[in-house]
């Protein structure tokens, strides 16, 4: 197992910071930083963390730089993995792993999708998961929960057809009370029982 101590020796001041939780290590790293510091985790013969596992965003729209791209990649030879999150604002750009990690590709192109992170040096950053024509990014927290247009198949015009969101019942609330607590009123059908 790779500690943090060592990471953090190897890696100096390309990292601004380490954690280490339930025996996994994770790396802070600015964006310029970021193909420095995986380049070395893989190519450095005391970590080789050659395999590419995933790279994900996450949304936190109270902070400055609201959005984190979170790489996670294994060395198999060392039985360590290793986590780096970059924080990006909205405006800015994150460098594409492309050119260290071939399998970056398509998981760049997911976080620009539904994020809107734009992975500069990528060579084919384009929407993977929604539509060519939609507009927004889901996964973003002020994405509305409804999304902004529907598309159905019109038996009129034999094809699909964009429409805007129409809502055919309001929002229903919740109270989400104990069931082994009881609810203060009748709920339907509780009339018909026998006290």
């Amino acid at each position: 197992m790779i500690d943090l101590a060592t990471l953090q020796g190897k890696l100096g001041a390309a990292i601004t910071g380490g954690a280490t939780a339930f025996g996994e290590v994770t790396l802070y790293a600015e964006p310029e930083q970021i193909l420095f510091v995986l380049s070395k985790l893989q190519s450095d013969p005391d970590f080789r963390f050659v395999s590419f596992i995933d790279l994900c965003g996450a949304d936190y729209p109270e902070r400055e730089k609201r959005f984190d791209v979170v790489y996670h990649l294994l060395s198999p030879y060392k039985n360590s993995r290793v986590r780096i999150k970059v924080q990006v604002d909205e405006a800015g750009e994150v460098p594409s792993a492309f050119e260290v990690f071939p399998a970056a590709d398509w998981f760049e192109r997911e976080v620009y999708d539904l994020y809107g992170v734009v992975f500069s040096g990528h060579p084919d950053l384009r929407r993977i998961l929604t539509d060519y024509g939609f507009s927004g990014h889901p996964l973003r927290k002020d994405f509305p929960v409804t999304g902004h247009v529907e598309l159905r198949y019109d038996d009129e015009k034999k094809r699909v057809v964009y429409e805007p969101v129409k809502l055919v019942q309001e929002m229903r609330q919740f109270d989400y009370l104990s069931p082994w607590e009881g609810t203060e009123y009748v709920l339907p059908g509780d009339e018909k029982a026998k006290q």
